[in-house]
């Protein structure tokens, strides 16, 4: 689980390299159709994908992770990676939500104590990289981060009701190709075709991200709910710490302190929910990614 939110973050970084460029929807795109080669190419995955029986479920955690995605690689794109990573690991805290409100799970008044130093640690990093005249540090740019996380909140959500009868490969294979589809008009309209090393950028995406699924999956055998949900944040001081050292992201004291509140209130989100549900999947945790 380690090595999979490390991937996670180290992916982020990989689309931040290759959006100098590139736009961040032509790279959504790109990294949700590689994410279909499992389902085409291997055919016990292939019959599994097209084992469903609740489609409406289906299409909202594709549809909603695919809003998610795009969102996600947008904000990479325009703002610093560690801010965009960190905007859309808060998903948490909305999947909690909406979990309450559309399909019955329990609320715990506890997690009244995290959410709101997860929220005030959001302010204080989007604070310390704001601009002049944006409200509260939100620009349109951070705004595109911060809704990826409540839009991979709702596709958690249908995850949760969908995995009640539906198997792994059906609801990922419909994350990526819904997704793709999702990401497909903005990702055209703005085609830029890739040269050089920006091939290079896209592939370490796209491998980044499957690697991290697969070893993310692999570790739920052992790995409990709540230990999953607090390592996938490895993932953001991954994104941050690439940032830092490769790309020269600024990193202000507020900043970090933020990245800290946030970041434990994320995850204390994540434990107290996790145990009124013990047996969730590991990729009900993880953001659309």
């Amino acid at each position: 689980m380690t090595a999979s939110a490390t991937m996670f973050g180290a992916m982020a970084f990989a689309a931040k390299v290759a959006s100098a460029r590139l736009p961040g929807p032509e790279i959504a795109m790109l990294r949700m159709a590689a994410g279909l080669l499992p389902c085409l190419l291997v055919p016990r995955y292939r019959r599994s994908a097209l084992k469903f029986n609740r489609v409406d479920l289906l299409v909202y955690r594709g549809l909603f992770g695919g809003l998610a995605v795009l969102l996600y690689f947008i904000a990479i794109q325009h703002i610093n990676v560690g801010v965009a990573t960190l905007l859309n690991y808060t998903a948490p805290i909305w999947s909690g939500t909406f979990s309450m409100f559309f399909i019955g799970e329990r609320f715990s008044a506890k997690v009244l104590i995290p959410m709101p130093i997860a929220l005030a640690g959001v302010f204080l990093v989007v604070h310390a990289h704001a601009a002049p005249g944006e409200i509260l540090g939100f620009g349109r740019w951070e705004i595109a981060g911060a809704l990826s996380a409540v839009f991979s909140g709702a596709a958690v959500t249908a995850i949760r009701a969908a995995r009640r009868g539906e198997n792994s490969w059906s609801v990922y294979g419909s994350f990526c190709l819904l997704g793709m589809f999702v990401c497909m008009p903005q990702g055209i309209a703005q085609w830029v075709t890739p040269h050089g090393t920006e091939w290079i950028s896209l592939a370490a995406t796209a491998a980044l991200a499957m690697g991290a699924q697969l070893l993310m999956t692999f570790s739920l055998r052992w790995v409990d709910a709540m230990t999953v949900g607090v390592l996938s944040q490895l993932a953001v001081l991954v994104s941050m710490l690439l940032g830092l050292f490769i790309l020269g992201d600024r990193i202000t004291l507020t900043a970090a302190i933020g990245s800290a509140l946030c970041i434990g209130g994320v995850a204390g989100v994540t434990y107290i929910t996790s145990l009124a549900k013990p047996s969730l999947a590991a990729d009900e945790l993880v953001p659309e990614s």
